[in-house]
């Protein structure tokens, strides 16, 4: 019995190597780009019904991406204002030119970037400013009232390793001056 499984598991390799590939089947087929040319993760991504072939996407490391036909070209938008790790970003239902990003990657592993709080861009991500919550350190979401865009709710994970005081959900009612 282990004779004829042993001159069995010989011939399958011999077997599985005489197989061959018609190489010309590929000729037909062509790579292209179809995302931003980075790499690393992504946590975070949002698209408005309004303007369906927009999209953002915040990179960890890489700050915030932009495309505006459907995902074939990409830009960021973050660089000059802030970068590094993104961990959520909402778009206003009513003005989808106003975009919240928030920093520091959710997703808990042994070697999460944090970020440094809040931003907000009244331009569809032309230019951004500093709102807040700089010790909140990983933010897993951002939500938009859907009639106001100036009342918004953040969750903040806080220091993922130890405890800490800016921990939890935080209301602007003011668009994030308070």
């Amino acid at each position: 019995m282990r004779r004829a499984l042993l001159a069995t598991l010989c011939l399958v390799p011999a077997a599985l190597s005489a197989q061959v590939v018609d190489s010309t089947a590929f000729n037909g087929l062509a790579w292209r780009e179809i995302g931003p040319f980075r790499g690393g993760r992504s946590a975070a991504v949002t698209g408005s019904v309004a303007r369906p072939n927009e999209y953002y996407m915040g990179t960890t490391g890489g700050g915030v991406f932009k495309t505006t036909d459907g995902g074939l070209t990409w830009h960021a938008t973050s660089d000059g204002f802030f970068g590094g790790t993104i961990g959520a970003i909402a778009v206003s239902e009513t003005n989808p030119d106003i975009v919240y990003v928030a920093t520091g990657e959710y997703p808990i592993r042994g070697n999460v970037s944090h970020g440094d709080g809040v931003y907000r861009s009244d331009d569809g991500g032309a230019t951004w400013r500093y709102i807040g919550l700089a010790d909140t350190r990983q933010i897993s979401r951002v939500r938009i009232h859907p009639k106001n865009p100036n009342l918004v709710y953040v969750g903040a994970q806080g220091h993922v390793f130890g405890p800490n005081p800016d921990r939890g959900v935080y209301r602007t009612y003011d668009g994030g001056r308070t």
